[in-house]
């Protein structure tokens, strides 16, 4: 009964900031939201045959559900759900997520939005009393802007971005940059073979939210690129470097700043920061951590915990190339959040 009358303060909360209620469908074609969304919910969906044969699902993930539907029906950019998702884990023995989210789609003014996001979770929070409210944020496309801003080759900077929420993957990337190992003969053999297997198919077909151009756009500068690469230590300790950024919000343009001068790099980086640094309008305590938020592959922006005391009760972020991915003709922005029932 608590656990209801806390679920329905949240909920008129979201309803009193502009959100209006969306179900997302339960089950999901498993193949659609792997290629579509990436490879992190693979090894946690829960998965089974349906009567035609094909894999199905049930709903991994609310954003990824919500973000689906959206696309069938486009009826409201400003949504709430309340329900469940079904991930299985090593860590945990409970398959079953209670949650209760908002998203904005087709985003228009992203520190608005951003905030707005942010505001309503922190204000939920509030109305069922939770105290000793803290926030960590972080911002994965600020990595983005450091790795295309160092001199290296292409293909170091495609790999070291798109490889960016799987850290134990990255590390070994880091440590084969540090010693200058490039690709072993064998994948680059494969990407070569790859390379003029795709050159004839159809140009204009989509294989995981890219055209078969885009692709092979990049595996053209993997190939061409150069093989030999003699500054693979120097970059990688800039990298760690700011991977080790930690301090609070209001003294990060003071730390960017520093860390810029003193790795020798332009001053204009990381500016425009707007989204962030607009979150300053908030009483809570905010830390910012340049090595957090990259554990979700879809997320493009600002990412961000709410805790309360040592619990985290929400969590989201920014996440403007979805939508596309799952099957959109053009990009459409998108922020949002989840609070864990569980943690309430």
């Amino acid at each position: 009964m608590k656990y209801k009358k806390l679920s329905e303060k949240i909920i008129r909360t979201f309803k009193s900031s502009g959100f209006v209620l969306s179900e997302p469908d339960v089950l999901l074609d498993s193949e659609y939201v792997i290629q579509r969304s990436g490879e992190k919910f693979r090894s946690s969906m829960l998965t089974f045959k349906n009567e035609d044969g094909k894999i199905m699902c049930l709903r991994p993930d609310l954003t990824v559900a919500s973000c689906i539907n959206y696309l069938k029906h486009k009826k409201k950019s400003m949504i709430y759900y309340s329900g469940q998702a079904f991930r299985s884990s090593k860590k945990n023995s409970d398959f079953v997520n209670d949650q209760l989210g908002i998203e904005i789609f087709g985003s228009k003014n992203q520190i608005q939005d951003d905030y707005k996001v942010i505001c309503t979770i922190i204000n939920s929070a509030k109305k069922i009393k939770r105290n000793r409210i803290q926030i960590k944020v972080g911002d994965v496309s600020l990595f983005k802007r450091l790795i295309n801003s160092l001199d290296m080759p292409e293909r170091w900077k495609l790999r070291l971005i798109r490889h960016f929420w799987r850290p134990s993957y990255f590390q070994e990337l880091l440590k084969r940059l540090e010693k200058n190992s490039d690709i072993d003969a064998v994948t680059f053999d494969t990407d070569k073979k790859r390379f003029f297997e795709m050159k004839k198919m159809d140009q204009r077909k989509s294989i995981a939210g890219r055209s078969i151009s885009e692709i092979l756009r990049r595996f053209d500068k993997k190939i061409k690129d150069p093989r030999s690469f003699n500054e693979g230590k120097k970059i990688v300790k800039i990298i760690r470097s700011f991977l080790e950024i930690n301090c609070k919000l209001s003294k990060l343009d003071e730390r960017l700043l520093l860390f810029a001068n003193k790795n020798n790099l332009q001053k204009n980086i990381f500016k425009d920061l707007k989204s962030i640094q607009n979150l300053k309008r908030l009483k809570e305590k905010i830390n910012f951590i340049s090595n957090f938020g990259r554990d979700i592959e879809y997320y493009t922006g600002i990412v961000f915990e709410v805790f309360s005391g040592s619990k985290e009760i929400a969590r989201g972020g920014r996440y403007d190339d979805l939508l596309k991915s799952l099957g959109a003709k053009k990009k459409i922005p998108a922020v949002g959040a989840a609070i864990n029932l569980k943690n309430i």
